[in-house]
């Protein structure tokens, strides 16, 4: 009774005087400060006075048993409410609506539903819009769409739809529903609005991806004048970053700032996030740096905003200055850091963040799995993502997808197929990113027959409609079959308008297949579609210089000048004991660059006996043969490989990323060094990663 307060006390004081007569007004005052306090110990005494000194006069009373339902439900104690309710020798609508909001809130909505029916067909009660709303609500809860609509009709029936209550209710059920139709229908059709309203119309509409409508929605909500609250501002926030529309999310902020607000955690993160998708990123920092108190969700978020903006560096030492300011980071924080190390293909500090990701209890997440595999996958470790794969407890479809896609990424298209079929039978349904990944596996396999089956048939039978991504992955398919004129023939047919990404793929194959002729007119082609097209330039370029056209090459180069085409310089860089080193072809500028060239030397002369030959051809200037070696001698990729051999451990395998498309002579020259050194060597260029092993590489030669 110590934390009563004076007034209160009295009526405990008058609860416990030794007298048969109590006063059921302060049987309920009480019952209601145990309820709002969730004093469960006050409760039960309350409860065990009234049994022992009054149960049967008290027990004809239906409002102290309605009390006591109440107690319990909120101290979270639903059977003793059950108890209490099953006991009552009669019942109101109030007896019943708390015992279904303790389901409900406890997340038992398919027994609110039993207690409706019961309600209605035993006790022969009419529901009010209280009853009603909790029912929609436990509808939603449950996923019950059927059930819902059902009950909707017989609101209707009721003459109850008109109430403010049930409406929001009815929104908000069919919003969960994903029926965005049906949210609307409600919202247009039955008069009366407040904030909760738009609110819930708005994030379902958001949800599922109708922007147009939740603009439509924004702009009746400001004509009406309904005044917004902090739900509001977080799903308009989220409009403006799904839109990308800067210019409106800035009339929002200014609204608050005109207002002079005081927001919660929930809209800053709604601000941070609006700038970072609007590629905004100073002025998300700036909302972040004007915040007096940050937690873990604001850090999360000025964190994503970077990340989302390729600012991967800053993402990371983000995470340092969220650690000193002593803020354990979560999940969601995890997530995002270690898909910023994919970004900067850092896999030292991938396996950091793992060991923190063990001791902080997160590895049980599956966003925390899923960005692991991911940050492996793009790291070149396709072994230890696969470990993860296996480890994760539990799956979604984003799982499966980043598996499929690494496997693929890698050249790996069986262990690709492997995974989709499990997919499959795990009841797991394949979306459109899934078929990304199993074309591109078909692709690598050569399997023509079954790439069109997925296509034109499987996809259709999921539900899913093909797009550019899965179009593109076909030409891919039919160009590394040699299908030159059967691609071309399939990207003049879809039903979508081909990107320039879809041409260069079949010009690549003219390359790759000699067809010198067929590629110099696709390669016009596509420099119509796009006149500023680097890789176009460059690949048409070594066409002219493999069929020795030195007139070809000097135009294409004149061509560039004149339309200030500049091609980018191939960069490739290795990271060895948590420092990046950084190789530019021909580039003297490292400390150890004259113990790496000779390196460089010693590899090419040592593989000469085992069969390489200079790609001389590749070179795109007409000058003598041995300058031409030269040329191809001091390759960004090639330095970057020997200084690998030089300082990585014998058993550790040499990862090097390139900016550009991997050069036939480095290719030919690093299946050679895997087999002399006997080490297994992970290129990942532009295009794709290269895993060479004993004079093979992982994509067959061709890329």
């Amino acid at each position: 009774m110590r934390g009563l307060k004076p007034a209160r006390n009295q009526v405990a004081q008058a609860l416990f005087k030794p007298t048969r007569f109590i006063h059921l007004n302060h049987v309920v005052k009480l019952l209601k400060v145990s309820a709002d306090t969730k004093n469960l110990v006050l409760g039960k005494s309350i409860h065990s006075h009234l049994i022992v000194i009054n149960q049967t006069s008290l027990g004809s009373s239906i409002q102290p048993l309605n009390s006591l339902i109440n107690l319990y439900v909120k101290c979270n104690q639903i059977p003793a409410a059950q108890k209490v309710f099953e006991r009552m020798p009669e019942r109101n609508l109030v007896s019943w609506c708390s015992l279904m909001v303790g389901y409900l809130q406890t997340g038992f909505s398919l027994e609110v539903l039993k207690l409706f029916k019961n309600m209605v067909l035993g006790d022969g009660l009419k529901p009010n819009e209280y009853v009603i709303a909790v029912v929609f609500s436990a509808c939603s809860d449950s996923g019950k769409a059927l059930e819902g609509r059902q009950f909707h009709g017989f609101v209707v029936k009721s003459g109850l739809a008109f109430h403010q209550y049930v409406k929001n209710a009815l929104i908000n059920m069919y919003s969960k529903f994903s029926d965005a139709e049906g949210a609307m229908r409600v919202f247009s059709l039955v008069p009366g609005y407040d904030v909760y309203s738009y609110n819930s119309v708005l994030s379902g509409l958001l949800q599922q991806g109708f922007l147009n409508e939740a603009v439509q929605v924004l702009d009746r909500m400001m004509g009406e004048g309904v005044k917004w609250d902090s739900v509001t501002y977080v799903t308009v926030f989220g409009l403006c970053a799904c839109l990308k529309d800067l210019n409106l999310g800035l009339q929002v902020h200014c609204r608050i700032m005109k207002r002079d607000l005081e927001l919660d955690v929930f809209v800053n993160s709604a601000i941070i996030n609006m700038y970072g998708k609007c590629g905004e990123v100073f002025n998300a920092r700036k909302a972040f740096d004007g915040l007096k108190v940050r937690n873990v969700v604001v850090w999360t978020g000025i964190m994503a905003a970077y990340f989302q903006n390729g600012c991967f560096e800053e993402a990371l030492n983000l995470f340092s200055d969220m650690k000193i300011d002593d803020i354990s980071p979560n999940e969601f924080t995890f997530a995002v850091m270690l898909n910023s190390t994919a970004g900067l293909s850092a896999l030292r500090h991938g396996d950091v963040l793992y060991g923190e990701i063990i001791k902080s209890g997160f590895m049980d997440h599956v966003i925390v799995g899923n960005a692991l595999i991911n940050m492996y996958a793009k790291c070149g470790n396709i072994g230890a993502a696969s470990e993860v794969f296996s480890d994760m407890i539990c799956r979604d479809c984003i799982t499966w997808n980043v598996m499929i896609s690494g496997y693929s990424h890698h050249g790996l298209g069986k262990e690709a197929m492997a995974v989709f079929h499990d997919m499959l039978a795990e009841g797991e349904s394949p979306n459109y990113v899934t078929f990304v990944g199993v074309l591109s596996a078909c692709s690598h396999l050569g399997l023509v027959k079954e790439g069109l089956y997925y296509l034109n048939q499987f996809m259709k039978t999921v539900g899913v409609e093909p797009g550019l991504e899965h179009y593109t992955c076909v030409v891919g398919l039919l160009s590394k079959a040699g299908l030159l004129d059967e691609a071309e023939k399939f990207l003049r047919s879809i039903p979508v308008k081909c990107d320039v990404v879809a041409w260069r793929t079949l010009l690549s194959a003219c390359h790759v297949h000699r067809n010198y002729g067929f590629g110099r007119r696709i390669a016009e082609f596509v420099l119509e579609m796009d006149p500023n097209d680097v890789g176009t330039y460059t690949l048409l370029s070594n066409i002219y210089a493999k069929a020795k056209r030195w007139d070809g090459v000097v135009k294409i180069r004149k061509l560039m000048r004149e339309r200030n085409v500049k091609k980018e310089p191939g960069v490739s860089w290795i990271e060895m004991r948590n420092v990046t080193h950084v190789f530019v072809s021909d580039d003297c500028q490292h400390p150890e660059s004259i113990q790496i060239y000779e390196k460089v030397k010693e590899l090419l002369a040592r593989i000469k006996p085992l069969g390489y030959i200079p790609d001389v051809a590749a070179v795109l200037h007409d000058v003598e043969e041995e300058q031409k070696e030269d040329y191809l001698s001091y390759h960004s990729e090639k330095l970057a490989i020997a200084y690998g051999l030089m300082h990585a451990p014998f058993e550790a395998p040499i990862r090097v990323f390139k900016n550009l498309r991997m050069c036939e002579d480095c290719h030919s020259a690093t299946k050679l060094i895997s087999k002399l050194t006997n080490r297994t060597i992970i290129v990942r260029d532009a295009n794709r990663f290269h895993s060479f092993w004993n004079g093979c590489c992982s994509c067959a030669d061709y890329w």
